[in-house]
């Protein structure tokens, strides 16, 4: 039992780890800042091109979705940070991440989107079109909203996906936070600043997760 605090809960070794720890947390939260937005908005037109009159438009959107839909991360990661450079295109970690990240997230923001605009029912739409309302002013004002409303706890599942996906970083040498904590264990030979990078993802998604749970309880009563 002794020898299991010692390798897992050193809080010595904790301590001596926070400052590089914390700042791949820094790089975490900035990679979320990005991704997360930029996944959304690009989820969002992929998920109106799906849904387009255009056949063309809702070919290649569709195609996109379950392209990088099926691509896992990591090797689409792996792909662009070290397969890319071999067409001439050398990407920073940074760029790499944010890039693969994008894709991957769109897609799947994409259809929970899509999922969402089918949902609202025709007569919405045709009733806000009846006011005077044109096409665009419709989705902003009145389908996008009930959409949005009616998948919210899917989209915020997919938000905490992204932030543990952020790990995947570690891969490409960008410094976030499992990056910090496995570089600590690789010099002090203790695995206490794993746990604490995982004791700091506990704390950022577990009120997430219970924020999930609460809506979709008030979306089903």
């Amino acid at each position: 039992m002794e020898a299991i605090l010692d390798q897992f809960f050193n809080l010595e070794v904790m301590t001596n780890s926070v400052p590089l720890v914390i700042k791949g947390l820094g790089m975490t939260l900035l990679i979320c800042a990005v991704v997360i937005p930029m996944g959304i908005l690009g989820g969002l037109f992929a998920a109106l091109g799906a849904l387009s009159e255009s056949r063309w438009l809702r070919i290649v959107s569709i195609a996109f979705i379950d392209l990088f839909r099926a691509i896992p991360p990591l090797v689409l990661l792996i792909f662009i940070y070290a397969g890319l450079p071999f067409a001439g295109l050398r990407l920073s970690p940074f760029a790499a991440v944010t890039i693969g990240f994008f894709l991957n997230n769109s897609a799947y923001f994409a259809e929970i989107f899509r999922a969402g605009l089918l949902s609202v029912p025709k007569g919405q739409t045709e009733a806000a079109r009846s006011t005077g309302l044109n096409r665009a002013q419709t989705l902003l004002w009145v389908t996008l909203p009930q959409a949005t409303r009616n998948v919210l706890p899917d989209l915020l599942s997919n938000v905490v996906e992204v932030v543990k996906l952020t790990s995947l970083a570690s891969v490409v040498s960008l410094g976030e936070m499992l990056h910090a904590a496995g570089l600590v264990r690789s010099l002090t030979y203790n695995a206490s600043p794993l746990v604490l990078a995982a004791g700091i993802y506990l704390a950022l998604l577990w009120p997430l997760v219970r924020l999930v749970s609460r809506f979709e309880r008030r979306i089903s009563t």
